[in-house]
């Protein structure tokens, strides 16, 4: 190796020695490999010499690039070497065979409700579904009796995404997928359709004290031979007064909803204001908590049941509205604020 090499490569690794941290690393790659580099300007030198000498020189020139872009990669892992194990010996010491501190943290007022819904359903032989966030039209709308040239849909503003998907509206949007699933042992083995299938909602809703633009609801179906709608009075009733443990005021309204025929509006008298109307109820005295009625028969049609032979009922409780009245939250958008002073009055109701 020439002396001019030699000297170049001596101090690039002098250099190198003294590099502790990550950005002097890039500095030194800079300042030996860079289009200005140490390195770079020996190839300048080059145009002086002979044929010969050329072709030595640049040989010398090229291990010595290599050497050194090894050198920094070598480097480079050493000092994310280094840094990983200062981040760890920074972190704290803890036992993970240690009980958790339960006190710490608390259950959004949601979740709290939707469990206990939960439980009360099973209690009663419903199975609990999951549904994806994101639907298809189908689900969301033509499989609910709902076609595209449909006014309701104007009931509902839309996230639509570009793929021609959406932002699940309602909780409804899972029950062709129920229907479908359970089937077979609703016919064959004449096992009752029983599911709740809670969920998160989004619809582009004008924000107000009871009004938001997401929001969590359960849907809930039966099918069976015979159902009618004091089985659907029955179920309800019972589910309010295990979550509220007190008898509810409870009114029926009729309602419209193409899954539904008859449709109805279940709502309950304000446990905020005590049925004297404030903003939470719109001022009336009463809350929409349930739009509900008997599925209506091309429903049950396109989820691939019979309507001659079956019947069923089918329910959208607002999960989120529920919470309200539970816990007597004024403001819906509070749910949703991630305010520490708000949920964290639930932290002793796990």
């Amino acid at each position: 190796m020439s002396a001019k090499t030699q000297e170049v490569k001596q101090a690039f690794l002098d250099a190198l020695s003294k590099i502790e941290k990550m950005e002097d690393l890039e500095k030194i790659r800079v300042e030996y490999t860079g289009k200005k580099g140490y390195v770079t300007e020996l190839l300048k030198e080059m145009k002086s010499l002979s044929h010969e000498e050329k072709k030595t020189f640049g040989q010398e020139v090229n291990v010595l690039k290599n050497e050194v872009n090894d050198a920094i990669s070598q480097k480079r892992e050493e000092l994310e070497r280094k840094q990983i194990e200062l981040e760890n010996s920074l972190m704290p010491e803890f036992d993970i065979s240690m009980p958790a501190d339960l006190k710490r943290g608390s259950y959004h007022p949601i979740t709290l409700v939707q469990r206990q819904c939960e439980e009360v359903f099973k209690s009663m032989g419903f199975a609990v579904e999951d549904y994806s966030e994101i639907v298809t039209d189908y689900e969301c709308f033509e499989a609910l009796n709902i076609p595209k040239d449909h006014p309701a849909r104007d009931m509902q503003d839309t996230y639509y995404l570009e793929n021609g998907q959406l932002l699940k509206s309602h909780t409804s949007a899972a029950q062709n997928a129920i229907y479908k699933k359970y089937k077979d042992a609703l016919v064959n083995e004449g096992k009752a359709i029983k599911a709740i299938f809670p969920g998160r909602c989004f619809r582009n809703e004008a924000t107000d004290a009871c009004h938001e633009n997401t929001f969590f609801q359960m849907e809930g179906v039966m099918v069976d031979k015979d159902i009618s709608i004091s089985n659907l009075i029955f179920f309800m009733k019972t589910m309010l007064s295990e979550v509220f443990q007190k008898d509810i005021k409870v009114r029926l309204r009729p309602g419209f909803f193409p899954f539904v025929e008859p449709g109805f509006e279940l709502d309950i008298s304000c446990l905020i204001c005590g049925g004297e109307g404030c903003p939470s109820c719109k001022h009336s005295g009463w809350l929409e908590l349930c739009p509900c009625g008997m599925i209506h028969p091309r429903v049950l049609e396109e989820g691939g049941i019979d309507p001659e032979e079956y019947t069923g009922f089918a329910f959208g409780l607002g999960l989120t509205r529920l919470a309200m009245m539970k816990y007597g939250v004024k403001d819906i958008r509070d749910l949703n604020s991630g305010s520490l002073k708000t949920l964290s009055q639930f932290t002793d109701d796990k």
